[in-house]
């Protein structure tokens, strides 16, 4: 049996829109209708018309589009898919935190729980994290979570010494070091630097361009959606990509003639890596794992995911 074709075929019959995200395994990408980053795949599913949606990421993501489409049944090939960051913070801790500072504006990252989200004002994905910051009064305090990396970077970019930040990190993204880029930047004279906001390095790399350090060596700070856009129009014809290695293969089909090299070749995500082409095909013909989230979670939640979809 060719799983590709009957995915293709199973997907027509139902009226089902297969959504991936940008750290998919190669062959899960090839069957998805759109393939993104949280906040592209929160958009596509927003506006579909299908009755089903098959989310191929982590269950977040899926949740999200659950809370997004209330009339649409939401499934995910794996329910095991969890998220390491989204784990850093739970609805409880941030309540505690909440009280600690009773004025303040919470600012949350897409990569939480629902339970989580509930609780937050904004939501916010790294591509408009910043702006979603910026559109914050500045004589308001600002709680950002649950990742410190991307909160620090956040704080560098708006100049706010308000904002206090969750000691949360996504496992993956830790393990991409200074010493690696230090590593690639000798390694790679010619080649133009694409570094996430959620990397561990991305404090020092943000550091170091403010200081003039990396002399006139091209070295972008960029959600996954964002690399690839500058990856295509950019005139360079090599890249080092800091960011989780699933992204390289649609990099390398958007742009056969160029060549991309990751910081790490360890920054492999296991819950990303979870779905595969055998469980999507039996989450197609099933009809499972169904994701649901409690209305009244769900209601709450809405509020800040439809923020963060305003805000570009």
């Amino acid at each position: 049996m060719d799983v590709k074709s009957e995915i293709l075929k199973l997907k027509k019959e139902k009226d089902v829109l297969i959504l991936a995200h940008n750290y998919q395994l190669p062959d899960v990408q090839d069957v998805a209708d759109y393939v993104g980053d949280s906040l592209g795949l929160s958009r596509q599913a927003a506006k579909t018309d299908h009755k089903t949606i098959l989310f191929c990421g982590v269950h977040f993501m899926a949740e999200t589009a659950a809370i997004t489409c209330p009339d649409k049944t939401v499934l995910i090939p794996d329910l095991g898919a969890g998220c390491s960051l989204a784990d850093t913070i739970n609805a409880d801790e941030l309540r505690k935190w909440k009280s600690e500072h009773p004025k303040a504006i919470t600012v949350g990252y897409v990569n939480t729980s629902a339970e989580v989200k509930a609780e937050l004002d904004y939501c916010c994905t790294s591509s408009n994290a910043v702006n979603v910051v910026k559109s914050i009064p500045e004589d308001k305090e600002v709680l950002f979570l649950p990742d410190m990396f991307l909160g620090s970077y956040v704080a560098k970019m708006t100049n706010r010494h308000n904002m206090f930040i969750w000691a949360g990190e996504c496992h993956v993204h830790a393990g991409i070091r200074s010493q690696d880029v230090q590593e690639k930047l000798r390694e790679y004279s010619n080649a133009e630097f694409l570094v996430h906001p959620e990397c561990s390095c991305t404090s020092s790399v943000m550091y170091d361009i403010a200081s003039g350090d990396y002399g006139s060596r091209q070295v972008q700070v960029l959600s996954t959606e964002g690399m690839m856009s500058h990856a295509k129009n950019s005139p360079s014809k090599q890249f080092v990509v800091a960011t989780e290695t699933g992204i390289l293969y649609r990099m390398q089909k958007q742009n056969p003639d160029k060549e991309f090299i990751p910081m790490s070749e360890n920054a492999i995500c296991k819950y990303m890596k979870m779905i595969t082409l055998d469980k999507v095909y039996a989450s197609l013909q099933e009809n499972k794992y169904q994701v649901k989230v409690p209305k009244n979670i769900a209601q709450k939640a809405q509020i800040a995911i439809e923020r963060m979809l305003a805000i570009n």
